[in-house]
């Protein structure tokens, strides 16, 4: 086993294991009931027809939005020396969360969950400044995001979202057969106006906005929130996803406390500020006749037991949180100081991660990523051009950000000599 330059043990001989060998079903051979030994299946001359797939998803392509990295250190057969690609925060989570999440683990995790997350929507609602019926807890925003498209949106209904934002939406949309219209971004920002004219062109149902803004970091104020809910057809739902909420440097451009629209859900997430992505769990907050429709498709045991515990410490736990803000706020800084000591442009951001202008298009910029790869540090970038040009590094520890700082200007020597 080698050392990497962490520190960490490369276990591509241990832990890293090559992907597991696939087989098609066709290559077990035709099959027939074994009347003598009922549960196994003996080879016969004719095999069942494979049963399809339904129609919808049958057109779809056989892949998930993200590639994850436990994913990709497989296929190198080596650990990431750095993981600062997923936006998750590198911080250990509150004591207080450590604590309830073993408690509950000896206590109750025999139990089924409570399917109705009584104890967090009771505290979720004082805290965003709601009624405990104008919240749904789900399995995080990317649950909760199909759940909405299946409630809200039939086969051939039209979706409108910018082009290069949160991928996953798109993912619903297409997974329950809806059409998605996309517009570009403005200035590396969201283009609220285009969102809301092309809906009305569209009569699309929802509309997609991020405040503030994945991949670019960007944000507009709640102002421009508003203005988008009253410009949207009136049978159109505006999903504000949140995810970032609690990061946020601009006052002006939070959406207070107990705001109501009838055609708004919001998402929040314990998964970024929080630090608890693998818990999956977060929640939609609107008019309680929407947040009612998701008992007809949720799955009222999709948030585990240990998960529910887990928000409501870390909700509790408010110096906690404060430190994390704190943390990242100075991580933000160390990046833009590395992006500019690398004759890079940093991109304003309210979030945990930095967007870096690489300055060319975005050959360049996928070069610079393959290159930060090689060096065992992961990291991400925007899909289309004009954004493709920029590469997305999340906010992580000193020790991470230190090897981050080694590896970029490496990458970018590199990327230039590539063909």
């Amino acid at each position: 086993m080698n050392t990497l330059r962490n520190g960490r043990t490369d276990l591509s001989t241990s832990r890293i294991r090559s992907a597991p060998q696939t087989r098609s079903p066709l290559a077990i051979g035709p099959v027939r009931w074994d009347k003598e030994h009922p549960t196994s299946f003996a080879k016969a001359d004719a095999m069942p027809a494979l049963p399809p797939f339904a129609p919808i998803p049958a057109s779809l392509p056989a892949t998930v939005p993200f590639v994850g990295p436990e994913q990709m250190e497989r296929a190198r057969g080596r650990p990431f020396a750095a993981r600062l690609g997923a936006n998750e925060l590198t911080l250990e989570p509150s004591p207080l969360v450590a604590e309830a999440m073993r408690q509950a683990a000896v206590d109750e995790a025999r139990w089924y969950p409570d399917s109705t997350n009584y104890d967090l929507i009771d505290a979720l609602a004082p805290h965003f400044g709601y009624t405990a019926g104008e919240i749904v807890v789900g399995e995080g925003i990317d649950g909760l995001l199909g759940l909405i498209v299946r409630l809200f949106m039939a086969p051939g209904d039209r979706a409108v979202t910018s082009l290069g934002a949160y991928p996953t939406f798109n993912y619903h949309v297409a997974g329950f057969g809806g059409v998605l219209e996309t517009v570009p971004y403005r200035n590396d920002s969201e283009d609220l106006d285009a969102l809301a004219e092309r809906a009305r062109a569209m009569q699309a149902r929802l509309v997609y906005v991020s405040n503030p803004d994945n991949p670019m970091g960007s944000w507009v104020s709640h102002a421009a929130i508003e203005a988008l809910c009253d410009a949207v057809p009136s049978d159109c739902l505006v999903l504000l996803d949140e995810a970032y909420a609690e990061l946020h440097i601009d006052p002006e451009a939070i959406t207070p406390r107990g705001f109501r629209r009838p055609n708004l859900l919001r998402l929040r997430t314990f998964s970024k500020a929080y630090g608890l992505a693998g818990m999956r769990i977060g929640c939609a907050i609107g008019h309680p006749e929407l947040i009612a429709g998701f008992d007809r498709i949720r799955n009222h045991f999709g948030v585990t037991r240990i998960s529910q515990v887990a928000a409501l410490a870390a909700l509790g736990d408010t110096a906690h949180l404060a430190g994390v803000i704190g943390s990242v706020a100075a991580g933000r800084e160390r990046l833009a100081d590395i992006a500019r000591a690398n004759d890079l442009t940093p991109l304003p951001s309210a979030t945990n991660f930095v967007t870096i202008d690489c300055g060319r298009d975005g050959d360049y910029a996928r070069a610079v990523l393959r290159e930060m790869l090689a060096r065992d540090i992961f990291v991400r970038m925007p899909g289309p051009a004009p954004l493709d040009r920029c590469i997305r590094i999340s906010t992580g520890t000193d020790a991470e950000l230190d090897l981050a700082a080694e590896a970029l200007p490496e990458a970018l020597e590199a990327a230039k000599g590539e063909p």
